[in-house]
């Protein structure tokens, strides 16, 4: 990996020396947390408004929200994180290479 190059230099590098992901995964991590929120916020909607025809599932699912809202906020950060170790990786192999 030669000099780093800005992100639309690296975005059309056809060789792939840089990576681009480690430069854009805060940026799908926000619009996950957000598309996931998004998601609570209507699922919550859909539950209230069925209080009145299947309380019981509708009250369970009220409860249960707020965890897996948690359950899948710690997976998504977990992947992201996954990603970036793999990219961390190849980046210090590389320096590794490049220094012999």
């Amino acid at each position: 990996m030669s000099g780093e190059k800005g992100f639309l230099g690296s975005l059309f590098d056809t060789s792939f020396s840089e990576f681009i992901t480690i430069k854009v995964i805060k940026f799908f991590f926000i619009l996950l947390i957000i598309l996931l929120s998004l998601g609570a916020l209507i699922a919550f909607i859909v539950m209230i408004t069925r209080i009145g025809d299947e309380p019981g599932v509708a009250i369970l699912g009220i409860l249960l929200l707020p965890l897996i809202y948690i359950i899948y906020l710690i997976l998504i950060r977990v992947w992201m994180e996954l990603v970036i170790v793999i990219f961390k990786i190849a980046e210090n192999t590389q320096k590794l290479v490049d220094k012999k």
